[in-house]
């Protein structure tokens, strides 16, 4: 028995050493960095330490913009992403004829280059002085004002990045679920129908709870997608984010060390570890809300 734990460490060192030296290592530094004031990385020196880092980033009306539209996007996108995934997924399970076909297309925007996509919805929500968009004219059609999603109100701003993201992430979940629904053991809805349950009754006392684990695992991997959101916003506003209004805590972060603002790895940091502490935080509350409410066979 020895023996046999010896080698399942000695197959594990590879890993642990991988992630030790790409994982571990590199946030124990921003974790240092992060508290270091002042720190040059030409010279590599500093003045002190101390909590001014966290002190300037928390009152950066950049940063706090950024904090804002993340939030925004978790809880927009993430309950809507996976309650559309769910219901597309169980209407897929429920028909026989083109399932392939209609699986692919809901897959395709997946394999599909992000910056792309962006493109196609800049150039669908656009309004330019020789076009109002085509979202615009459908607009205009129901006897509506046309809006200027790319560079007007914040809320028309946010509506498109919403939109964007939950496109973006829409397929994999439903890649997801498709499998989940196939592997619940159809006895169960067989003696639920001879019982004379209802459709709802079923959907929601049988297939949610069977599905349960994969469920958890698409909100918990939504929350940190949805808070390291940055490609999705340069792909339709542009790289000047703060000038937009549409930065994220990851482009902050990105701005402090390459922007034109850059060269503050000591306020990265610190934005940083703020993000691992925030989504470390969810993630934890979202372990507890799993011991009741996800069910494992």
């Amino acid at each position: 028995m020895k023996n046999n734990n010896w080698k399942g460490w000695l197959y594990l060192i590879p890993a642990i050493l991988f992630l030790g030296i790409f994982m571990v290592y590199p946030l124990i530094d921003v974790f240092v960095y992060s508290f270091e004031e002042g720190y040059n990385s030409a010279s590599q020196t500093f003045f002190g330490v101390g909590l001014y880092n966290y002190r300037y980033v928390l009152r950066d009306p950049y940063f706090l913009q950024a904090l804002k539209n993340t939030f925004i996007l978790v809880i927009i996108t993430v309950p809507i992403s996976t309650g559309l995934a769910l219901l597309i997924s169980v209407g897929l399970s429920s028909i026989k004829p083109l399932k392939e076909l209609f699986q692919t297309i809901y897959f395709l925007p997946y394999v599909t280059n992000t910056l792309a996509v962006g493109l196609v919805f800049m150039i669908l929500f656009n309004k330019t002085a020789y076009t109002d968009g085509m979202i615009n004219l459908v607009i205009k059609w129901f006897g509506g004002q046309a809006v200027d999603f790319i560079h007007g109100p914040y809320w028309a701003k946010m509506f498109v990045l919403c939109f964007y993201t939950i496109w973006v992430v829409l397929p994999f979940k439903i890649l997801i679920l498709t499998s989940a629904l196939a592997s619940v053991n159809p006895q169960f809805y067989s003696a639920a129908r001879v019982d004379g349950t209802s459709k709802g009754r079923i959907f929601w006392k049988i297939t949610v709870p069977m599905i349960s684990p994969m469920l958890f695992y698409l909100i918990i991997t939504g929350f940190i997608g949805a808070f390291k959101v940055y490609s999705d916003a340069v792909a339709i506003f542009g790289t000047d984010l703060n000038q937009a209004g549409m930065n994220t805590i990851v482009g902050f972060i990105y701005d402090m060390l390459y922007g034109d603002s850059g060269g503050y790895p000591s306020y990265a940091s610190a934005a940083a570890i703020i993000l691992f502490a925030v989504v470390l935080t969810i993630t934890c509350i979202n372990l507890l809300v799993s011991k009741k409410h996800v069910y494992y066979e």
